[in-house]
């Protein structure tokens, strides 16, 4: 009993000094974001506005005003929201299929959530001006089921958690086949836009994207931290959780919901990110040393978001004038991750 409440205390103590890193970073990453780029804006003067902006409502109206508040704050911040809401949502795939390689990405999820994106954008490009991000959002999400429900579909009948993947990668390339048909359809400023959005990005950040992303995800992953004793008890096999009373039907449905609105609105705001579902979780697992759900989804949205932020900076610094797509970035810090996962994996099973 006393071995388990010292677990108990480290696990906490050490999760309360995991946490403060990452709110240092996030806060570091901030900074650096704004305060980095063609037009560099002092640390003094970046707070100076903001205090004012935040305190006095009184925003500046200069040239170095105009690109705080409108471009890179709102940028920032959405690579901070839509960075934890990718990685909360690889966290929930991963538990639902009991695999630390699932992801929206390597699933296909992300991919026929661009699918149904591109094809509204092209053939409902009318409407979309009327209806703006709600019904990319709305676009996003029904793919995102639709792919979801075709690998449950497939895990039902493949027991082969690798064969599986390999099924949500070849569903993914299908959906990206369709994509690339329908686009010969369409005009060359949407071929235009679809082609930078597939790639991801966050420069079309804006105050009203911030707002919608922090609408949709904040009460998603409310609901998913209020979900810690169930996630934690299904980990631990289905016949667990049910002994302890909960419904695994509908447990797992929410599961899907909830990772699928997530991840659809990532897809949706900043366009498909790849790898961020996958390396983040396992990342801050590491760190934290434990798989308490309740210590790892803060954790998880928090490295998730310093991740993207990072990523972002590098994106948009590293060969400038020319900005990277965000995926470009997130595969390569990403795709290591994966890989020395797999590896690892591979000797367990051997072991």
């Amino acid at each position: 009993m006393m071995n388990k409440t010292d677990d108990m205390f480290g696990s906490l103590a050490r999760f309360t000094l995991v946490l403060l890193v990452l709110l240092a970073l996030l806060l570091w990453c901030l900074v650096l974001n704004v305060n980095t780029g063609s037009v560099e804006i002092p640390v003094g003067q970046i707070l100076r506005m903001l205090w004012n902006g935040a305190v006095h409502r009184q925003f500046d109206s200069s040239t170095a005003g105009t690109i705080l508040f409108r471009i890179r704050l709102p940028r920032v911040l959405l690579a901070a929201v839509l960075g934890g809401a990718l990685s909360v949502s690889g966290l929930l795939l991963q538990t639902f299929f009991r695999n630390p390689i699932a992801g929206p990405f390597v699933l296909g999820i992300s991919s026929g959530a661009k699918m149904v994106v591109g094809v509204t954008v092209i053939f409902l490009a009318e409407h979309l001006r009327q209806a703006g991000a709600g019904m990319l959002i709305a676009a996003a999400f029904a793919g995102s089921l639709m792919i979801t429900s075709i690998v449950l579909l497939f895990s039902q009948k493949v027991k082969n958690m690798s064969m599986l993947l390999v099924i949500g990668i070849m569903v993914g390339y299908i959906c990206s086949a369709v994509t690339d048909f329908c686009v010969t359809f369409a005009d060359e400023q949407d071929i235009v836009n679809l082609t930078s959005w597939s790639m991801g990005t966050f420069s079309g950040a804006d105050w009203d994207s911030v707002k919608m992303a922090s609408a949709l995800c904040a009460p998603c992953l409310v609901l998913v931290w209020l979900m810690s004793k169930p996630i934690g008890a299904y980990a631990l096999g289905e016949g667990y959780a049910q002994s302890l009373g909960i419904a695994i039907r509908p447990f797992r449905v929410l599961l899907i919901l909830l990772s699928s609105l997530l991840s659809a609105c990532v897809t949706a705001l900043a366009g498909p990110i790849s790898f961020v579902g996958i390396a983040v979780p396992h990342i801050t697992r590491t760190v934290l040393k434990t798989s308490r759900p309740a210590l790892v989804i803060p954790a998880t949205f928090l490295c998730g978001s310093v991740f993207c932020m990072f990523c972002d900076l590098i994106a948009r610094t590293a060969l400038a004038p020319t900005e990277l797509a965000i995926s470009t970035v997130t595969s390569a810090f990403g795709a290591p991750v994966v890989i020395y996962m797999m590896v690892k994996r591979r000797r367990q099973e051997a072991d």
